[in-house]
């Protein structure tokens, strides 16, 4: 099963630890590493510190090419950053994979989660035994979940759509306000003009008396 794994560390050297040692066998007895990526909030931005591709799967291919990517995209970008603002700075860990399922999305997820100076690992992976790649962690101070790949493949969509439309909503807030602007500056040049030709017009009248 592809499944996208997110593991919050709480040792930020754990983290590079952990993705080098993927990285030199990606191939398990019943797991496969596909991608990896280490991201860390710094100052409540999303940054990407390391990260690793098996190159098993073609970058072309729309489903497993750019999931990682894409998933830190959203992380890193305006939904991301909202939820961080809104739930930053709560804390605990990450639930469970038993009972994250149907309750929040890995986006929301990891970003309630994810205090500013933590490190996570955003992983793409193939596996039918669940416990071998929480073994292969165990010596980390680690929080994992999972994540059914297809289900956050959608969710990125969604979350783009959702990004797309924030955009277009700030344009257009953003053409209103220009343009509210520019008609109180042409109302006001409109007054100045009435007053300049009532002044001058003043001026004629005392000039002829």
């Amino acid at each position: 099963m592809y499944n996208i794994v997110a593991a919050i560390f709480e040792v930020e050297s754990e983290g590079y630890q952990a993705l080098t040692t993927l990285a030199k066998t990606p191939i398990l007895n019943d797991t496969t590493v596909l991608q990896m990526a280490l991201v860390k909030r710094d100052n409540g931005f999303l940054k990407i510190c390391d990260s690793f591709d098996s190159g098993i799967h073609s970058t072309n291919d729309t489903l497993i090419g750019g999931l990682v990517g894409s998933v830190i995209g959203m992380l890193g970008g305006p939904i991301g950053m909202l939820l961080m603002g809104s739930y930053g700075a709560l804390a605990g860990s990450l639930v469970d994979a038993g009972d994250s399922a149907g309750n929040a999305s890995l986006i929301e997820k990891v970003a309630e989660k994810l205090l500013d100076g933590e490190m996570a690992m955003i992983a793409l992976v193939d596996e039918t035994n669940e416990a071998e790649l929480d073994n292969a962690l165990a010596a980390y101070k680690v929080t994992i979940a999972r994540f059914d790949a297809v289900v956050i493949a959608e969710e990125v969509e969604e979350a783009q759509k959702i990004q797309k439309e924030m955009a277009r909503q700030t344009r257009r807030q953003l053409r209103e306000a220009r343009k509210q602007e520019r008609k109180e500056k042409r109302e006001a040049r409109r007054d100045k003009f009435k007053a300049d030709v009532a002044a001058f017009k003043e001026k004629l009248k005392k000039n002829k008396e």
